[in-house]
């Protein structure tokens, strides 16, 4: 079990974000040791986690930063991120979003329709500037992995299929304030095979060859991100393999002289570093079980009750004591706050710590205030 300093949560309020910075340096000078290819460059979604201290951390490490909203922008500039460091998705760009984008001179637009490669452009006219773009296009590649978090297929609301992409390339080329740099692609999250990249991979292959016989080229291929981790045993595998992962695409996809191929990593970079610190509040007895009333609920952590997600539950007070099944349950007025059902754990009392682990993305970013409750602190640990 990873070492928390149990002594040093008793004085600090419950539930709150735990993050043990060595873990995350780790993680980052893996990334920077793994993709040290010249073309390769690597993007931080912020969508994961935006806590300033972890963006302060991740901008050191030297990775640029994949933004899907105009507060996500700000956020990267204001922990330091640079304009020419940052490119930005997301199917539902507001006209102010664009705006500001533009004025802070970000390096590329992930453009998901035609409308909206039309607005960008307006915008952009009247601005007098010209305005970067990658096209986002939708592989219709099954990631294997939960229908909430795939954005690969053709039902998806992400990206533009194949049968539309001539006429945008097309009509792309025509537009004064538009330059037209490159093609993206997202195909899902938590995705812990390799076949679906592989099968992307195969896809921007025949894509390129299709487009380079009719003389069009791409200065940069985005591929996303997507990589998973290990939801069930963090303290075995607390980095993911960015090694296999990058060689995936080393091995794989034929880059062009000088073109550059992007990443846009989230989870795998900050889940590990991150748990959900919470408190026993009450063992309470029913007929058929036992449930272990927690502190933290669905506000602080919003996975399991929104994707049926499971993370691995630890009793960090006294991991060494009789284990007993437990239902551990939030505090929250809904029946699906609920962290984990029959878990197995050393006999737990009131005041005790349980760490909710792997919770470094898609946790603290997703809280909400929902019943009037505070949102979540956090603290920094590094050994």
């Amino acid at each position: 079990m990873s070492r928390f300093p149990v002594a040093e949560f008793k004085d600090l309020g419950t539930p709150f974000y735990f993050y043990d910075l060595s873990l995350l340096d780790r993680t980052l000078a893996e990334i920077k040791r793994t993709a040290r290819d010249e073309q390769f460059h690597v993007h931080y979604a912020i969508k994961a986690n935006a806590n300033p201290g972890i963006l302060r951390r991740i901008q050191a490490a030297g990775l640029g930063v994949d933004a899907v909203s105009g507060g996500e922008i700000k956020a990267a500039l204001d922990a330091g991120f640079r304009d020419n460091q940052i490119v930005y998705a997301g199917v539902g760009k507001t006209d102010d979003e664009i705006r500001f984008a533009l004025r802070n001179g970000i390096s590329c637009f992930n453009v998901e329709s035609e409308p909206e490669l039309e607005i960008i452009d307006e915008i952009a006219g009247a601005m007098q500037c010209v305005a970067n773009i990658a096209l986002r296009i939708n592989p219709n590649i099954d990631a294997h992995t939960h229908e909430y978090i795939t954005t690969g297929l053709a039902e998806n609301k992400f990206g533009i299929n194949f049968d539309q992409l001539s006429d945008i390339i097309e009509k792309a080329s025509t537009l004064e304030h538009i330059n037209l740099i490159g093609l993206h692609f997202h195909i899902g999250s938590q995705i812990t095979e390799t076949e679906p990249f592989i099968m992307l991979c195969d896809t921007i292959n025949r894509l390129q060859d299709e487009w380079e016989a009719k003389g069009v080229t791409f200065a940069s291929i985005n591929v996303g991100g997507g990589l998973g981790i290990d939801y069930a045993d963090p303290d075995r595998h607390p980095i993911p393999d960015f090694e296999g992962y990058f060689k995936t695409f080393r091995n794989h996809l034929r880059l062009r002289q000088g073109q550059q191929l992007h990443f846009e990593l989230g989870r795998s970079v900050v889940a590990q570093c991150g748990s959900l610190i919470t408190r026993v509040l009450y063992v309470k007895n029913g007929s058929t079980k036992r449930f272990a009333v927690v502190d933290a609920g669905m506000t602080d952590l919003i996975r399991p009750a929104l994707y049926n997600a499971h993370h691995c539950i630890q009793n960090i007070s006294s991991p060494n004591g009789e284990m007993h099944h437990y239902d551990v349950v939030g505090p929250i007025c809904e029946s699906s706050d609920c962290f984990g059902k029959d878990e197995l754990l050393p006999a737990l009392r009131r005041g005790d710590f349980l760490a909710l682990r792997s919770a470094g993305a898609y946790g603290e970013i997703m809280a909400s205030q929902y019943n009037c409750r505070a949102l979540p602190s956090s603290y920094f640990f590094e050994k």
